[in-house]
């Protein structure tokens, strides 16, 4: 099947370029008149956010917000006499976040990691996430979340992963696109971050990114390029770190000439807290420098180097009084596409459905990596089931740093890990009620649960042989700050389940970390669960999957390497080396991020990207592709590259399937073939492009079946997935010929496929 892909020349550009936002809307109306009527000492005021004063920590207290009575992670005074509230902003993907400048705060919802939202390959959840954390901020007067997180996994050492969604552009954009429609909704400004290429934290503020600019577009960016497209966001964050010897907060090239000239971004771009060293990042495209003390304190200056600076640049004319205009205005602009400057009474917020939409992420989340038919384990039965480590007995762990969430009635301890930097106080072991012991007591009613603290491998190996099956957790706390040195489970765990399971072989082993783990038990245990950080509902969701309630159908949205000698950097650069030492980190694979390196090296994983075991299972039959004409009323329904996902983007769709000419759609069915109900992930994948190996997502779905019920699913593929860019032409490339598409289970199990050609074109002009 050969079809002409017709030119962009020839056809509207909807979305997703400078035309998609040529047309001035209201807030841009508003914004620009609002402008006009501020003296510059207001112009100035919003350039600027200020940390809440936090007892204890590195950054001393400041006068300026002394006498707030709402202190935030960062606070900048409003305009009242023309209606411009205060902006007041909040860490962050997993919840409204506490580091101690809000002492009597009751505490709020602690969702699981969003790593756990990206096992759960469910938009829906992204977006009914974002909302419940947007009703929370708003109950506490905050109108910017710093959320969300999207950065690709490029490294299975980084201590930040927990905050993402995984290792896939595709899945990663439409992931965050959807939280920040759902916090959007709620007239909160969402932030999307780090723009870009902040995938390692070893020495962050230090590191330099390396990277072939066109590897860079087809991965990173295209990423940030989809969920831009898919949500507006009213602003975005750059990253601490370099990129090819440039900090990203003053990248001319990647604020000016990609974000806001190539994407058309009408936004504002705010710093890191702690990455603004000088002022004339504002000529560079940043529009606001966040945290402004931390900047102080970061780079041992004596004074802070922004804002004051700033003011003297524009006396001097260094600062062009456009560009002063035009940071005020996107910032305005924001606030009113958003309506923060329209509210009225704060939304009421239902506790107990936030819980159970926690519960719901933690539940779709959770991978089941192995089963050699111990899983489910029956529930009415008197086992006696030995329970060991992990600080089961107190409960769930969570990851740390500035996304770590202080539930209702807080954790239920908190132990003091420490480490070198600036973050290193706040590296700590947070846990969450109720327990795994207490919620596994629950789901086992006629089971006697023992519980053992894995304190020693001896030990634990008597509980274990007294035990009719063990359920032994390995937790490894990681967080903002710190990369891991290996994939190892620290505190001898490791150990500890290599004799449990010698001891008794009917062991499940349930694992509370952020990344992959090195497994050297592996042949040993019945069955493997991932949790990842689950949240304040997780030992409820654990339980479950154990005892069947729950049929797990989470994902890995990460490769697990078999061995960190298959990676692209078996040795992590700088690892080990003191605070404030500079780094550089070679990408050298480019737009082959995650399961792309291992297709590409033809390398066998732990276990691929996607896979994730049920308790039914699931047939693909009738694979078929179509070039032509997109359907645009299932287009208008569903957003592009994903039909039948959650709710529509703020934006229209249409131009990404129209901009390469005809759409390359695949349709299939799925059918539950087991004899329980169960939701599959049914994944589409370029595996071949004219004349290269190339592995890619182009889509997938979240399926729900009864037993022997069968669902035909239609997935209509976003062209620059099928592309490559041009950085000479700057523009996405079809290349003529042949096309080969499967349909798996997983990246690694790919059950159908089949081809397609296309005659080669021009995308888009960039």
């Amino acid at each position: 099947m050969k079809r002409l892909l017709a030119s962009f020349a020839a056809l509207p550009l909807i979305l997703g370029g400078v035309q998609a936002f040529s047309q001035e809307s209201d807030a841009d109306l508003r914004a620009r008149e609002t402008e006009q009527q501020m003296t510059d000492d207001e112009r100035f005021s919003l350039l600027i956010s200020v940390l809440g004063n936090v007892p204890g920590a590195s950054v001393p207290a400041d006068p300026r917000v002394a006498d707030l009575e709402n202190a935030s992670a960062g606070w900048t005074p409003g305009v009242p006499r023309l209606g411009i509230p205060d902006l007041q902003s909040s860490d962050a993907s997993m919840g409204v976040t506490n580091p101690g400048y809000r002492p009597n705060d009751p505490g709020a919802t602690a969702f699981p990691a969003s790593i756990v939202v990206g096992s759960s390959f469910n938009p829906e959840l992204a977006r009914e996430g974002g909302i419940a954390i947007a009703r929370e901020a708003r109950s506490r007067g905050f109108n910017i979340m710093l959320a969300g997180g999207m950065n690709l996994t490029r490294e299975v050492r980084n201590g930040r992963n927990f905050e993402y969604y995984g290792e896939d552009p595709l899945l990663s954009a439409i992931l965050a696109s959807e939280q920040v429609n759902g916090i959007q909704s709620q007239q909160v400004i969402s932030t999307l971050k780090h723009y870009t290429l902040n995938a390692n934290e070893t020495n962050r503020h230090w590191l330099d990114a390396i990277i072939d600019p066109v590897g860079h577009r087809e991965s990173d960016l295209l990423a940030f390029q989809i969920a831009i497209e898919r949500s507006q966001p009213g602003a975005i964050m750059s990253g601490y770190n370099k990129i090819n010897g440039e900090y990203a907060g003053g990248s001319h090239h990647l604020l000016n000439e990609v974000l806001k000239g190539t994407w058309g971004y009408k936004g504002y771009v705010m710093s890191d807290w702690g990455a603004t060293p000088e002022w004339q990042y504002a000529l560079h495209g940043l529009d606001q420098e966040s945290g402004a003390q931390a900047d102080r304190f970061m780079w041992s200056l004596d004074a802070e180097p922004f804002a004051a600076p700033l003011r003297q640049a524009y006396a001097e004319g260094k600062l062009p009084k456009e560009r002063l205009s035009d940071m005020v205005r996107r910032i305005l602009r924001s606030a009113y596409a958003v309506g923060i400057d329209k509210w009225e009474a704060a939304p009421a917020v239902d506790m107990a459905r936030h819980n159970e939409i926690a519960l719901e992420i933690a539940r779709q989340g959770i991978v089941l990596l192995k089963n050699e038919n111990v899983l489910p384990l029956p529930a009415d039965k008197p086992l006696k089931i030995a329970v060991i480590g992990g600080y089961a007995q107190q409960g769930v762990i969570s990851g740390t740093g500035s996304g770590a969430v202080a539930p209702v009635g807080g954790f239920a301890s908190t132990t003091k890990i420490g480490g070198a930097g600036v973050m290193g106080k706040h590296r700590n072991l947070y846990l969450f009620q109720p327990s795994p012991v207490e919620a596994l007591q629950k789901a086992f009613p006629n089971a006697q649960v023992e519980f053992d603290p894995g304190y020693t491998p001896a030990e634990a190996a008597l509980t274990a042989r007294r035990a009719d099956v063990v359920i032994a957790f390995g937790i490894r706390v990681e967080g903002e700050g710190f990369d891991l040195p290996d994939l190892s489970l620290p505190w001898g765990q490791d150990a500890v389940i290599d004799a449990v399971a010698t001891a008794n072989p009917n062991t499940i082993v349930v694992l509370e970390t952020g990344n992959p783990v090195s497994m050297p038990w592996r042949d040993k245990v019945k069955a493997i669960v991932q949790a990842w950080y689950p949240g304040q509902a997780g030992a409820q969701a654990i339980a479950e999957v154990l005892a069947g309630k729950v049929n797990p159908s989470g994902r890995t949205p990460i490769t697990w390497p078999a061995s960190l000698a298959d990676t692209p950097r078996p040795t992590l650069s700088g690892l080990g080396t003191p605070w404030g030492t500079p780094v550089t980190i070679r990408y050298d694979e480019g737009a082959e991020v995650g399961y792309r390196w291992y297709a590409k090296k033809d390398i066998k994983p732990l276990y691929a990207f996607g896979h994730g075991l049920s308790y039914t299972n699931f047939a693909y039959s009738d694979l078929s592709l179509s070039v032509g004409a997109p359907d645009m009323t299932a287009v208008e329904s569903h957003p592009a590259t994903v039909v039948n996902a959650s709710t529509p983007p703020a934006g229209d769709v249409k131009a990404d399937l129209l901009s390469g000419g005809d759409a390359v759609t695949a349709t299939f069915t799925v059918t539950n073939t087991g004899d329980r109900e169960g939701a599959d992930v049914p994944q589409l994948y370029l595996t071949a492009a004219p004349s290269e190996k190339r592995m890619r997502l182009l889509g997938f779905e979240r399926v729900v079946l009864q037993p022997g019920e069968s669902k035909q699913v239609t997935l209509t593929v976003d062209p620059r997935l099928l592309a490559r860019f041009d950085g000479k032409a700057n523009q996405w490339r079809i290349t003529d010929g042949a096309y080969q598409i499967a349909l798996g289970k997983s990246a690694g199990d790919l059950v159908l496929t089949a081809a397609t050609e296309l005659d080669g074109r021009m995308l888009r002009k960039e």
